[in-house]
């Protein structure tokens, strides 16, 4: 199940939300979709899954068009909207009934669905309470058992994790990564590392434009600027800066060296290494020629928090 946004626009006024984007969501791939407050991810979403109209250009969905056939599109969606509504009043066996019905399934299949549902999202325990006594976490869960309630083909969860505690996030996390196997799911958050940890590629949009897309990996390797290295070693020399740092900048891709402590004849030294250059191997060769112990080795490459920095501030 495909999603294709072509020339997307939205404006509010004379204030572009989204700014002519472009770009494709394959089947079972999970999109991570990324950008600061205000860069137009939520209203993307909208447009998505036939929630708002677009100001221009296209959104299909399995080759539908999300104005031309908008019914047919939301039954091939679910949606996890940011704020997760629900009727606190109602327990959640209630709740999911309604939310099946409103989606047009048989009577028959309700009562399966939602069994279904309560185990795939962990609600066994709390199957018959009302929503309002739950906890934020297990409101989520209900949230997305809702959005999955009538199968549908592409997930598209805005900030599912959003004032989670980190047990929650992990088993929230682990939920959509197994439902991503089989279903197409566009997730926008701003916990990076859940990003890096579930989705198969980022799109980062910002004022309204993408400005990346691809792998997490790919990103970070596109994006880099100069890697460090710590490099903590033994030697029992009394003065590593004249004794060891000369012999550490000469190492090819080393720009420069800084020693970082002195303690009982171990030195901690942070190695700044030129862009794309990986100088382990060279420093441990090194450091068995020279008779070092190494007590540790480090290297801290771009994450994709900088990368997001990179992209989204001026």
């Amino acid at each position: 199940m495909s999603i294709a946004v072509r020339n997307l626009t939205k404006l509010y006024g004379d204030q572009k939300a989204v700014d002519s984007i472009s770009f494709d969501v394959k089947s079972g791939e999970i999109l991570g979709f990324l950008g600061p407050n205000g860069a137009g991810k939520t209203t993307t979403m909208k447009i998505i899954t036939c929630y708002m109209p677009q100001t221009s250009g296209t959104v299909e969905v399995d080759g539908l068009s999300t104005v031309e056939r908008s019914l047919d599109v939301r039954k091939k969606i679910g949606y996890l909207p940011e704020n997760n509504p629900l009727y606190h009043e109602m327990n959640v066996l209630e709740y999911l009934e309604y939310a099946a019905q409103l989606h047009g399934m048989q009577e028959k299949q309700i009562s399966h669905r939602i069994k279904e549902m309560v185990h795939v999202c962990g609600l066994e325990s709390v199957r018959h309470k009302d929503i309002g006594e739950l906890s934020k976490g297990y409101r989520q869960r209900v949230g997305l058992a809702q959005a999955m309630i009538h199968e549908p083909e592409v997930l598209i969860l805005d900030e599912p994790t959003s004032g989670l505690d980190p047990n929650q996030i992990v088993e929230i996390r682990n939920l959509i990564k197994q439902l991503g196997r089989a279903k197409t799911v566009i997730l926008s958050t701003h916990i990076l590392s859940e990003v890096q940890a579930t989705c198969d590629r980022v799109l980062i949009i910002n004022e309204g434009k993408i400005v990346a897309d691809g792998t997490p990996e790919k990103l970070q390797q596109d994006f880099r600027g100069s890697e460090s290295l710590t490099l903590e070693l033994r030697s029992g020399i009394s003065d590593p800066m004249q004794q060891i740092s000369p012999k550490l900048r000469s190492i090819p891709g080393v720009g420069s060296v800084e020693l970082l402590g002195q303690t009982n004849g171990t030195s901690r030294f942070m190695l700044h290494v030129e862009k794309g250059a990986d100088v382990r191997e060279s420093a441990f060769r090194m450091a068995v020629a020279e008779g070092w112990v190494i007590l540790e080795m480090h290297r801290k490459a771009t994450t994709l928090e900088e990368v997001f920095h990179k992209l989204t501030t001026s």
